[in-house]
């Protein structure tokens, strides 16, 4: 797996425990509308996308439960720290989205936050099936295995 098509593209938060609690079956690029002190928060760096999840819901997709910090020099003109921010998707992806979603045990989680190369926020989005207990063991025995295999080749050479 790349970890990014472009090099330029800054990260600001990441989803690590999604992938250990999530199956990825695919991925898609979003936009998302955000006001001016969200993005000057996002460029800080104060964001956290753990807790997130995304909807479809009446034709639009939406990031909820999204936090991204209050700016320091925002006074009056700040915004809500954790309210719905609106996800751009074509509709050709939001309808194939909608229909994926339907099925049994599929959800969107958030993958990524970052900034592109052309400086836009973007959202990387998954759809995921939820995993179950043992699929989770199986997935931290193969994490141990890998981490103790680069281990013995690093020593043995």
């Amino acid at each position: 797996m790349t970890k990014d098509k472009n090099p330029n593209a800054k990260s600001i938060a990441e989803n690590r425990k999604a992938r250990f609690s999530y199956e990825v079956l695919d991925t898609l690029e979003a936009g998302i509308v955000l006001t001016g002190t969200e993005v000057k928060s996002l460029r800080d760096g104060h964001a956290n996308i753990q807790e997130a999840y995304a909807s479809v819901e009446d034709g639009e997709c939406w990031l909820i439960n999204s936090y991204i910090q209050e700016y320091s020099a925002g006074n009056r003109f700040n915004h809500e720290p954790r309210r719905k921010r609106k996800l751009l998707v074509s509709k050709r992806e939001l309808g194939r989205l909608a229909q994926s979603i339907e099925r049994e045990g599929m959800t969107l989680v958030p993958l990524r936050l970052y900034f592109n190369a052309r400086g836009l926020a973007k959202l990387q989005l998954a759809v995921a099936k939820g995993k179950k207990l043992h699929d989770k063991r199986e997935t931290a025995k193969k994490r141990d295995w890998n981490r103790e295999k680069a281990r013995l080749l690093k020593q043995n050479g």
